[in-house]
């Protein structure tokens, strides 16, 4: 019908136009890889997102702690949030042929109390079943987060937080343009966190991270 929208556009949030103003209800983009289609979770990924954040060797290296049903319950709604007042949050990440639900990338400002100020600068996060880690699924799906983040978000820099010892991330964050910048600790646990300007190229004149603000 002329002048109506198709609820299933793929053409991004208005996120670029706002930064960090509040936008209720942001439309999340669905993003397509040569392999992969990245959406917005629904209410009945429940199970397969619980059974990943359950599994003890999927968090071994993330938080060392294995989540409930309601804990990831609790993280799906979190993920709306996070696209309702930032106009960015966590895609889904499903195998374009079989609708298999793999795994989640994204962004997250989830204020997190690290020796850093980190506020406001969006974080980097994938999770991926323990079954679709190795065969570059993560990679395809954070290079894909990140060329729509290049072209939609207006923040100068992202960040990770990973384990030292994460040597599989560890690549996968740097052949996508992430750089360790401190070490320090979140909960307790020795982490690392790398930044990434916008484009994965370094820019001069660009303050430190944690001095980034909008």
């Amino acid at each position: 019908m002329e002048g109506q929208r198709s609820t299933d556009t793929l053409e991004p949030g208005p996120r670029a136009l706002i930064g960090h103003i509040a936008h209720p209800g942001a439309q999340i983009p669905a993003l397509e890889t040569e392999r992969l289609i990245l959406r917005g979770h629904l209410a009945t990924d429940l199970e397969d997102s619980a059974t990943m954040w359950g599994d003890p060797e999927v968090v071994r290296l993330i938080s060392g702690q294995t989540a409930t049903v309601t804990q990831s319950w609790s993280r799906i709604l979190t993920y709306a949030g996070l696209w309702h007042h930032f106009g960015y949050g966590y895609w889904a990440v499903c195998d374009k042929v079989s609708g298999n639900f793999l795994g989640e990338v994204g962004f997250a400002d989830f204020k997190r109390d690290l020796d850093m100020n980190m506020n406001c600068v969006p974080e980097v996060g994938w999770a991926f079943h323990t079954q679709a880690q190795g065969l570059g699924y993560a990679l395809e799906a954070v290079r894909g987060i990140l060329d729509w983040s290049d072209k939609n978000l207006s923040d100068r820099t992202t960040f990770c937080i990973l384990h030292p010892s994460h040597d599989r991330s560890l690549t996968l964050a740097k052949k996508v343009g992430f750089m360790v910048e401190i070490t320090g600790k979140k909960a307790g646990m020795e982490v690392l966190v790398m930044s990434r300007p916008r484009g994965g190229r370094p820019i001069a004149s660009a303050p430190p991270l944690g001095a980034l603000r909008k």
